[in-house]
């Protein structure tokens, strides 16, 4: 598979804005647009920055508008839409698009083939803009305006008489303040001449956000404007960056980081579906400066600390412990990066407050918020996994384990919001307004699935987090206290066997509340047979994925409801309210995927089965965030790509069942840990 877009593509305009592309900086930044450099989000731009002095990311510079003159004669690569008017329309100049370690662009036009590649740098706020002049039968000159929007990332910004008109250039380098509390931008150009006239380019409308039912248009800044001249076999390389680039050479830094990027794949299959997972998986880690305590208005110079997260989506996602801890195995486990493993689950464990982790941490100064009973409890599925794929018992018996029987405790006792054990060992949790699983919508005061009462993935964590708790219990030479876990881990089993299985149907219900059973044919029952501690028998789960295969695959995800339930919605469009009142309505999630192949796996099906699921989803790969996986999707067919362009866990997941079946390699032998024995023989408890 090549993740490729040829002329046909990108000479349709309404065609080629549907795929995009996107990289990122280490640390929450990015620089994304379409594949013919047309911006259609307020979340496009060159140079996305993620700035510890600032709560949120700042959209910076939007794109370069690129000109190139010969023989007195001008052509336009750039592409903008006006509302209505799309000028200039350089992709009918485009000739291919590629995603192989970085996005990479060929034009040809006026007897000149022009290769342009853009990257982020590492662990900076700077994206590098490579041109290579593969052909051209004489000297040309390459205009190029950059064009500034400055501002928070989820805003939009119009013309105004507050902006700096103000810019210096020196040595090659450009730099502008635009406005008095805002970063500086500077802007490289070896050997470029600079003509300053500022000036506000008006009305760019971002179709996707009006598809989205959200404000669409917006002015740029442009300072002035950079020329040079270039010919055959020449290579500019332009840095644009938060930081002064003097000194700086954009073909040393491209090198040092495609160097980088290489050796993400070192060790792993030479296959090209593994390798764009595993650069897509590598942009969602990242290092986020975090202030300790209470919001940045009340502590504005509190103490700030850096650790290593997982952004669970871009655009707009921020790091979400429940995306975190599904994402994690995938992310780092299947690849072998073992410490940034560690250093995630050490920094989560620092945020348990009252026996729970975090729902999310915003980026708007906001404290971040305990809304959420099952991120908590996948902490402990990627404890398990951690020690299963590393042996690593100091950190995880010596750090973690008294982490772990805190967050036990407080939910034997009871924490927030009704979430604790009942007298059948079943864990309740809900209240009135409040969504708490990771069917999490709500609009306004409306809790579009308020699953209150006791769900059945939750329930299914419950019994893993005890299993996987006196599993440590035992390791550590906790016998006594082990033995107790154990006992409460057969207690669940049993009740929510007795409880939950729906008889009539043949599947398990979704919650139960009181004398209230939902049966609302979810995949969330999934999570009963494909967890590394199995509640449910053979027979129980065969039905199950018998029923979830005919009415909630497809070949990009699972659906989140039935076709056949009354609720369902078979396509995510509309107005923010209409998107969210089905965002898990029908709507497919790709994540699910994961637990389903695990599902499969659970009742030995055959490895072409399970490589058959993968095989039928990598087209995916090539249709919206080229080399990424999309949030959700449409539930019927076709099953157009929605949501955010690339989501943690929906690549966490795919990657991760790669690696644990070896789908795309020969087979490994597997590692017999103690962890894993125990799992093993969980079937045979029954």
């Amino acid at each position: 598979m090549q993740v490729k877009k040829d002329k046909s593509i990108l000479r349709d305009f309404r065609e080629a804005i549907r795929h995009e592309w996107i990289e990122t900086n280490g640390l929450g930044g990015w620089a994304s647009s379409s594949i013919i450099g047309c911006n259609t989000r307020r979340y496009h731009g060159l140079l996305v920055a993620s700035l510890p002095d600032h709560i949120e990311r700042m959209s910076l510079v939007s794109k370069l508008e690129e000109t190139i003159i010969v023989n007195n004669e001008q052509f336009d690569l750039s592409v903008n839409n006006y509302g209505g008017v799309i000028h200039p329309d350089g992709n009918q100049h485009q000739v291919s698009f590629t995603k192989d370690f970085f996005p990479q662009f060929v034009y040809h036009v006026g007897g000149i083939v022009l290769e342009k590649t853009i990257a982020m740098v590492h662990g900076e706020n700077t994206t590098l803009v490579i041109y290579n002049v593969l052909d051209a039968q004489q000297p040309f000159t390459l205009e190029l305006l950059p064009l500034l929007s400055v501002r928070r990332y989820h805003g939009l910004i119009r013309a105004n008489n507050a902006v700096n008109r103000e810019a210096l250039f020196s040595n090659d380098v450009f730099r502008t303040k635009v406005y008095d509390d805002t970063p500086e931008v500077f802007i490289k150009v070896p050997n470029a001449a600079y003509h300053h006239d500022p000036n506000w380019w008006y009305h760019f409308n971002y179709d996707m956000e009006k598809e989205r039912g959200l404000d669409f248009v917006e002015d740029l800044f442009a300072p002035g404007e950079f020329s040079l001249t270039l010919q055959k076999g020449d290579s500019l390389g332009i840095i644009i960056s938060t930081v002064d680039p003097s000194g700086k050479d954009a073909h040393e830094l491209f090198a040092k980081e495609k160097l980088r990027r290489r050796s993400l794949i070192n060790d792993l299959p030479e296959d090209e579906v593994v390798k764009q997972l595993v650069l897509a998986a590598d942009q969602f880690i990242i290092e986020k400066k975090i202030r300790h305590g209470t919001s940045v208005d009340e502590n504005p110079d509190g103490e700030k600390e850096t650790r290593t997260t997982v952004i669970a989506g871009y655009h707009w996602f921020t790091d979400w412990t429940r995306d975190t801890m599904i994402a994690l195995p995938g992310l780092c486990l299947s690849v072998g990066r073992y410490d940034d493993a560690k250093k995630i689950l050490s920094a989560f464990a620092k945020s348990v407050n009252e026996g729970m982790l975090p729902n999310h941490f915003p980026d708007n100064g906001e404290p971040p918020g305990y809304n959420s009973v099952d991120g908590t409890l996948w902490y402990f599925i990627a404890v398990y996994k951690y020690l299963e794929a590393t042996n690593d018992k100091k950190f995880v018996l010596g750090e973690l384990l008294p982490v772990l029987k805190n967050i036990i405790e407080w939910h034997f006792k009871g924490t927030r919001h009704g979430i604790r054990a009942t007298e059948d060992g079943l864990l309740y949790a809900g209240e009135e307004g409040l969504q708490l699983t990771w069917m999490d919508a709500k609009i306004g005061d409306w809790v579009v699935t308020p699953r209150i009462g006791k769900a059945v993935e939750i329930n299914a964590l419950c019994y893993n987090a005890l299993s996987i708790y006196a599993t440590l219990l035992q390791l550590n030479g906790n016998t006594e206290e082990a033995t107790s876990m154990f006992e409460r881990a057969m207690l669940v089993r049993k009740n929510f066997n007795e409880q939950f299985w729906n008889g009539d149907k043949g599947y398990l219900y979704d919650v139960i509340n009181g004398d209230e059973k939902d049966d609302s044919l979810r995949p969330n029952q999934l999570l009963a047979i494909s967890l590394p501690f199995t509640l449910i028998d053979r027979e129980k789960s065969r039905s199950i994925l018998k029923i979830v295969t005919a009415k909630l695959y497809t070949v990009v995800g699972l659906r989140t409801l039935s076709p056949d339930e009354p609720s369902y919605v078979s396509c995510y469009n509309g107005s923010a309210h209409q998107r969210d009142s089905c965002y898990h309505q029908g709507t497919v999630w790709s994540w699910l995927l994961g637990p389903y192949v695990d599902a499969l796996a659970k009742l030995d099906s055959n490895s072409s089965l399970l490589k058959n699921v993968i095989d039928n989803f990598i087209y995916h790969l090539n249709e919206a965030c080229l080399g990424s996986v999309s949030e959700i999707f449409d539930a019927e067919f076709p099953h157009h790509p929605k949501g955010a362009i690339a989501q943690a866990w929906s690549v966490a997941e795919i990657l991760r069942v790669i690696n644990d079946y070896n789908l795309f390699a020969e087979p490994k032998p597997a590692m017999e840990t103690e962890t894993r024995k125990l799992a093993k023989g969980d079937y045979a408890r029954q």
